[in-house]
């Protein structure tokens, strides 16, 4: 188990890490938030690439916080790769294995290359691959050593669309076939929702909410998680008064049904409309409670003929606030 012990780290007048405590099993913990927030600052103190100002950090109870990087274990893959070009993928995946006989080498390099769907590549140039390969031979090359811990730092960010969404479903059933910790560097919440058992949010250097993806997504304890996390109805107490709501409230999107016209809900006054694909978006204004909020839904769930104007009845469950006490939306 890796732990940390309120580290923090300052660049100058900058705190880009304050104080986080973290825990982490057998398990991937993604380090999700926006771009500055210190998470991957946060990844290279755990790999021991930064040394923290204060706290500590231990993995199984042993004090790792001035261990070298190359002795804590760990297995890391760069956002840019950084794979050697003058190296085949042989001997870049084989680069950590020293000590181990060339029969050693062999065997392991050939294992992981079927682990990431690369078998048969061995004597590949790294000009000669794609992005997708070269990020499959980068997540082989820091798994050969076998390590405790896999550090990734936004592996993703760099391919197109279409390859992402294809690599983030491979790279979870990897993830998961290991039986190892891994922490994960993403701003991406798709990312972080499939591939992590637990998500950190971070904002300015601190740890504002984690916990398990589904009671992030479902119980954001904070309005800027509940912001971020995409939920874009949120309301102030005294905007929620006349409703009985005495707390800062988010009211979530997913959860609003737009009712057929035979069914009776709540009237609400279409402000906006916007159609991205398959994929509607409505600004709308619950007339009975005063509230302005945003539904987004399929096409097959909006009228054929809406116009911005037009009146619509929604269904809006009790389950579909989420309740901050002493907490503000602007925070």
């Amino acid at each position: 188990m890796l732990r940390l012990e309120n580290v923090s780290k300052s660049y100058g007048t900058v705190k880009a890490v304050e104080n986080v405590s973290l825990e982490l099993s057998d398990e991937t913990l993604a380090l999700l938030g926006p771009s500055g927030c210190g998470k991957s600052t946060l990844l290279r103190l755990i790999a021991g690439l930064e040394e923290p100002d204060a706290g500590k950090l231990y993995l199984n109870d042993r004090d790792i916080t001035n261990v070298p990087p190359q002795s804590r274990g760990f297995g890391m893959v760069f956002q840019d790769y950084a794979l050697f070009p003058h190296l085949n993928v042989e001997k870049n995946i084989a680069f950590g294995l020293a000590g181990k006989s060339s029969l050693e080498k062999t065997k392991r390099v050939g294992e992981l290359l079927e682990l990431v769907g690369l078998s048969h590549y061995e004597k590949r140039r790294i000009h000669e691959l794609s992005g997708g390969e070269q990020q499959r031979v980068a997540l082989a090359r820091a798994l050969a050593p076998e390590p405790e811990i896999l550090l990734l730092d936004e592996p993703l960010s760099n391919l197109d669309l279409t390859l992402r969404d294809t690599l983030k479903q491979e790279l979870r059933s990897i993830l998961s076939s290991l039986g190892i910790g891994a922490v994960y560097v993403t701003h991406d919440q798709g990312e972080a929702f499939a591939l992590a058992q637990r998500i950190a949010v971070m904002k300015q250097g601190s740890i504002v909410q984690v916990a398990p993806q589904s009671k992030l997504y479902n119980h954001p304890s904070h309005p800027w998680v509940a912001r971020f996390l995409g939920h874009p109805n949120l309301y102030t107490a005294k905007q929620l008064s006349s409703l009985g709501i005495k707390s800062d409230a988010a009211l979530r999107s997913d959860l609003i049904r737009l009712l057929p016209k035979d069914e009776i809900g709540l009237e609400a006054s279409v402000q906006a409309y916007q159609v991205l694909g398959n994929i509607h978006q409505l600004w709308l204004l619950v007339k009975p409670w005063n509230l302005s909020l945003r539904w987004q839904g399929f096409s097959r769930e909006v009228p054929e003929t809406l116009n911005a104007g037009d009146t619509v009845h929604l269904g809006i469950p009790e389950s579909a606030w989420i309740r901050f006490d002493h907490k503000t939306v602007t925070a």
